[in-house]
């Protein structure tokens, strides 16, 4: 027993440690010294002990000088001195200590937490729960052996004061002076901290240990002498680390994971400890200088926890960096750039035998996501064919249903979701080459909250090249402004287009719109029935815009050619139904019918004329409509387009359409050719971003900053819902006590908190399904790239509307709730939250991108927050899950959030205290959060890292599904 081992010198006898002895190690001694070895007298067995040798029983005295249980701690030197000297006679206490022989050998007791070779140390166990069962005291001996070759007591006799002669702890348990266990470590090392004041030294000892081994007396009063508490299995599972860290108020704490497990951090609490260790002078002053060198010698080392730590914060900072010095390396090389001039127009448009057809539409699941079509589908465009020539305006009309918005989307060079047959040219382009073509939509989608000059501005820095100064950028906005008539509205916000907010009127709206495309010199102009939704003089009035600017030109598209001609624009307009006023303003025509142009040519009376011929001439046109004089051709078009579908189609190459435009001499065609070649090296490139990554960044975090600053409702919403939920939250869990019943109240606070984190983040959600329009015409005209606008929206959506409501609301109930009182456990608490709601967002960031139905999405992500509801551990106990349902608690985030604060907030040292049944409790909360929750203690740091997985991850399918799927698709 006590782990004593055989003598190398009798086989028949035991070396025991100090205070031990018998055949088999198993009695202690009583009264003497610990220099007296085998020969020391010893306890003798007690009936009344169930034949266990009982030191109280035994009436054992100490010796004066000597104390603790079993008089094996020194209280004064002259013991030591004494009681060597009686078992080693005038031998010097140095003898048979390598180096040290002929130094002070001295013997003093050292009654200080520290050990210089072997040390005794006593203490008593006091803690209520551990009372509750055993009521009598108990006290915990333990010998310390640092290096037992410097102890006088190495060559005692019978005495074992470490195995291998290795650092070790020996330690032992008396209750009611009976032993109970013993236990074992080995290695060990001792750190030791001094510190002085004006009024004491104190001076405090922390010992680790490796390899704990405990074993249980059988039948003894802790190990089955009472059978309802048998703590035989328990004690003989500790194992692992030991750690006994003792201080100079004569506290010691002996730690074990099992034991802090169930009595705290702290461990066992040991209390009215006496220490004491003979030894030499010699062994002082040697360790001393010894030490001194060593602490001289280097400084205190980084964990490796901390250095790992460290080196991601420190790369991820390096490549933050790097990334911005790049790109502003790339915005610095843009700008220096040289500029061509921006020149545009002079560019004609041919469309030969377009043919275009829609596959039927499905209901499916997969139809929630995108658009689901099965074989066979509808015409939609017919072999339709026509032409405008360069400073023209042209009007193509047609009744509903005719194909007019689907031919203007495929000239513009729309994202179509059906297929299309023909080829549509640019001459004096090459076949395959495109200019630039704009395209204004029929619904207005613009940005409610800047003003027409803000929106116009925003639309040059992107759309034109880096290489153009700032302040001619602005010129051209005023240029715009002007051509287009809104100087007077120039500084009034837009407002909402849908007649849900004040703001501007729908012809100056559709004006804006114009002066959209407008900014980015187009070289062709495509609009979707600009007069929808407007009374005759609005439309006369935007209508008659396009004339001009089909007439004169853009405005950096005022380039002389070479004649001093004015290069004009191509201007290709749907209209539904047009006043005679209107239609008279348009240069050409061209007439949709069940997807068949029956006429393409010049404006004017000339359609009217040609079906009159048409009709004269018999035949299949016989059936045509008469045109009466004074009536309005625009509708006498559309008479003949929805009541005379059948009529054949004008041939591709009639006569008519040759007479579209004005004629075009050689010597222009040979100067267009020339500034083909100049518009091909250029810097606006179709297809591409004008503006580098940075600008684009910063000009949409202008945007975003201008519109939170005007916009303040759901910044102060989200701020005040937060301010009135923390503290409703800190008034209900107010003072959470240390009790059972305080820890569930603390466990539901924080699981109370990141379920409100779940629902609140429903709106980064919202504003994504409300922003998606905007972002779907923005995008589709190049004006940035998907992960520019993510990360603007991330920054001005995540800061303000997450990170700062949720760091008002964590702050109030945490501090008010009386959770963890320690700044280290606030912010450990604080990260964990904050990613987690770094997480709800980009979930709903996911959600908002992926269904193109608000609602769905909505429902979805309110679905998923009460799923993380019932697998974060609070309603359910992880372990009792079906094994074939357990596994949705990987994915579930909130699991893991609630996991880590848990885990902090126990980490704080939480004991319970709390009395069941008149039985006082004193444990610690980290039991109570095991056997309730199933969660793991040394689990928070990789609770971070799973959080930070899901960051990464739903980042990354953020980005993939933006620019895979949130495209314009018509």
């Amino acid at each position: 027993m006590n782990y004593g081992e055989a003598s190398p010198s009798n086989a028949s006898s035991c070396l025991c440690p100090p205070g031990f002895g018998g055949a088999t190690c198993a009695q202690p001694g009583c009264g003497g010294t610990i220099f007296d070895g085998s020969s020391r007298s010893l306890a003798q067995p007690s009936a009344s002990s169930s034949g266990f040798a009982n030191l109280t029983a035994s009436d054992c005295a100490c010796e004066s000088g000597w104390g603790g249980v079993g008089c094996n701690v020194c209280t004064t030197s002259s013991a030591c001195q004494v009681a060597y000297a009686a078992a080693n006679g005038n031998a010097s206490a140095t003898s048979g200590l390598g180096g040290l022989v002929g130094l002070n050998d001295t013997m003093v007791c050292n009654t200080a937490p520290t050990v210089w070779a072997a040390g005794e140390l006593s203490c008593q166990v006091n803690n209520p729960t551990l009372e509750a069962l055993y009521p009598l005291q108990s006290t915990l001996n333990i010998l310390r052996t640092l290096n037992g070759s410097l102890s006088p007591l190495h060559n005692t006799s019978g005495t074992l004061l470490s195995p291998s002669t290795s650092s070790s702890i020996y330690a032992q348990l008396m209750y009611a002076g009976v032993e109970q266990f013993f236990c074992t470590a080995s290695p060990c090392t001792q750190t030791s901290s001094e510190s002085t004041t004006s009024s004491s030294n104190t001076a405090s000892s922390t010992w680790t240990c490796q390899n704990l081994s405990c074993s249980c007396i059988r039948n003894a009063t802790f190990c089955g002498g009472v059978p309802v508490s048998n703590l035989t299995s328990t004690i003989g599972g500790l194992t692992g680390t030991l750690i006994v860290a003792c201080d100079s108020t004569n506290t010691c704490h002996f730690q074990q994971d099992t034991i802090n497990s169930v009595f705290g951090s702290q461990g066992l609490s040991m209390e009215g400890c006496v220490f004491g260790e003979c030894v030499t002078q010699a062994v002082i002053d040697t360790t001393n200088a010894t030490s001194s060198a060593a602490a001289a010698s280097g400084g205190t080392e980084l964990g490796g926890g901390v250095i790992a730590g460290l080196a991601v914060v420190g790369a991820i900072i390096a490549s933050g960096l790097v990334v911005v010095a790049w790109g502003w390396y790339v915005q610095r090389t843009a700008r220096k750039l040289p500029f061509n001039g921006g020149q545009s127009g002079g560019i004609n448009v041919r469309w030969s035998d377009i043919s275009y057809t829609v596959q039927s539409p499905k209901n499916s699941p997969s139809s929630l996501i995108s658009k689901s079509t099965i074989r066979g589908g509808k015409t939609i465009l017919n072999s339709v064919s026509g032409s405008i020539e360069s400073g023209q305006l042209m009007a193509i009309l047609g009744p509903s249903g005719a194909g007019k918005t689907t031919l203007v989307e495929l000239i513009a060079g729309k994202t179509k979701s059906g297929q299309y047959t023909g080829s549509i040219t640019f001459p004096p382009y090459a076949p395959g080459h495109h200019p630039r073509v704009a395209f204004v939509p029929q619904n207005d989608i613009l940005p409610s909250m800047l003003t027409v000059r803000e929106a116009l501005t925003f639309a040059a820095s992107l759309r034109l090249p880096e290489a153009l100064p700032s302040s001619s950028k602005a010129a051209l906005v005023s240029t715009v402004i002007s051509k287009l008539g809104l100087d007077v509205i120039a500084e009034t916000r837009i407002g909402a287009t849908d007649g849900t907010g004040r703001g501007i009127s729908g012809g100056e709206a559709r004006r804006v719109s114009i002066g959209l495309e407008l900014v980015s010199c187009p070289d062709v102009l495509v609009c979707d029935e600009p007069t929808s939704g407007l009374d005759s003089v609005s439309a006369f009035r935007v209508v008659n815009v396009l004339k001009e600017l089909a007439r004169e030109g853009g405005v950096a598209m005022g380039h002389q050619g070479s004649h001093g001609d004015r290069k004009g624009v191509a201007v290709i307009c749907s209209i539904h139904q047009p006043s005679s006023r209107l239609y008279h303003t348009f240069d050409s025509v061209h007439l949709l019918s069940n997807g068949r142009a029956l006429y393409s040519g010049p404006g004017g009376l000339a359609p009217a004329q040609y079906f009159m011929r048409m009709r004269k001439g018999g035949g299949a046109g016989a059936d045509v409509l008469p045109y009466e004089e004074g009536y309005n051709v625009a509708d006498y078009l559309l008479d003949i387009a929805s009541e005379s579908p059948d009529i054949p189609s004008m041939p591709l190459g009639n006569n008519v359409v040759g007479e579209i435009g004005l004629s075009v001499s050689s010597e222009e065609k040979a100067d267009r050719g020339k500034d083909v070649e100049a518009l091909s090296t250029q810097n606006l490139v179709p297809g591409m971003h004008a503006a580098t990554f940075l600008t684009q960044l910063q000009v949409l975090c202008g945007r975003e900053w201008k519109v939170l600053r005007r916009d303040k409702t759901l910044f102060f919403t989200h701020v005040c819902i937060a301010c009135v939920l923390g503290i409703f939250c800190g008034g209900l869990y107010y003072q959470t006590g240390s009790t059972i019943a305080g820890f569930q109240a603390r466990v539901g606070c924080l699981f109370f908190m990141g379920s409100l984190i779940a629902f609140s983040s429903l709106s980064a959600l919202y504003n994504i399904v409300e922003i998606r329009p905007l972002f779907l015409r923005e995008r589709s005209n190049w004006y940035y790239s998907p992960t520019a606008w993510l990360l603007a929206r991330l920054i001005f959506d995540v800061i303000p509307l997450r990170i700062i409501p949720t760091i008002i609301l964590c702050t109030l109930t945490y501090w008010m709730a009386g959770l963890a009182h320690n700044a280290v456990h606030f912010f450990k608490f604080l990260l964990v939250i904050v990613l987690y709601t770094l997480v709800m967002t980009l979930f709903n960031f996911l959600l908002g991108t992926l269904f193109r139905n608000g609602g769905i999405a909505i429902l979805l992500s309110a679905l998923s927050a009460l799923y993380q509801m019932t697998y974060a551990g609070f309603f359910v106990h992880l372990a009792s899950i079906p094994p074939v349902l357990r596994w949705l608690q990987w994915l579930c985030p909130l699991s893991y959030t609630l996991e880590a604060i848990s885990v902090n907030e126990v980490g704080s040292g939480l004991m319970i205290k709390d009395t069941l049944q008149g039985v006082p409790v004193n444990i610690s909360a980290t039991l109570i959060m095991q056997l309730l929750f199933g969660f793991g203690l040394n689990n928070y740091y990789r609770d971070i890292l799973v959080l930070f997985a899901f960051i990464v991850g739903l980042g990354v399918a953020v980005v993939a599904v933006v620019w895979l799927r949130v495209r314009e698709r018509r």
